[in-house]
């Protein structure tokens, strides 16, 4: 159960996204960026883990935001594209951004969608006395 008014959960929820996007960009660019950002990424997560799990619920979504990225800068894809530029040509190959999209949409929605039915306030039974 998430404790705290709906303001705090949400907070939450986007520090976990925080944590989770920290780590796919940590794994997504482990030789340029990804040194840097993993211990941020690490030492939000653990002290989600440790002091709000429930904010652990937004590194579900967090973990697709990078895809979605890879896939719209993929997005002219799959093969080689060039564009032009100043005094002539530069052209790039590209991934098939659908692959992308789909496992980053797919993450987003789970994490949402858990979160949703986690942050829910559970109805409780109202007894009622017999007449």
């Amino acid at each position: 159960m998430i404790h705290g008014g709906p303001g705090r959960r949400w907070a939450w929820f986007v520090a976990g996204i925080a944590a989770g996007a920290g780590l796919v960009v940590s794994l997504l660019g482990a030789l340029t960026i990804g040194i840097y950002v993993l211990p941020f990424a690490v030492a939000l997560t653990v002290l989600l883990a440790v002091r709000h799990p429930e904010g652990l619920i937004g590194a579900i979504s967090g973990l697709g935001l990078p895809l979605l990225f890879v896939a719209y800068l993929n997005r002219d894809g799959p093969g080689t594209v060039c564009t032009s530029v100043a005094g002539g040509t530069s052209c790039t190959d590209e991934w098939a951004p659908l692959p992308w999209a789909v496992a980053g949409l797919v993450l987003v929605a789970v994490g949402i969608v858990v979160f949703g039915m986690v942050a829910r306030p559970r109805a409780r039974a109202v007894l009622s006395p017999d007449p």
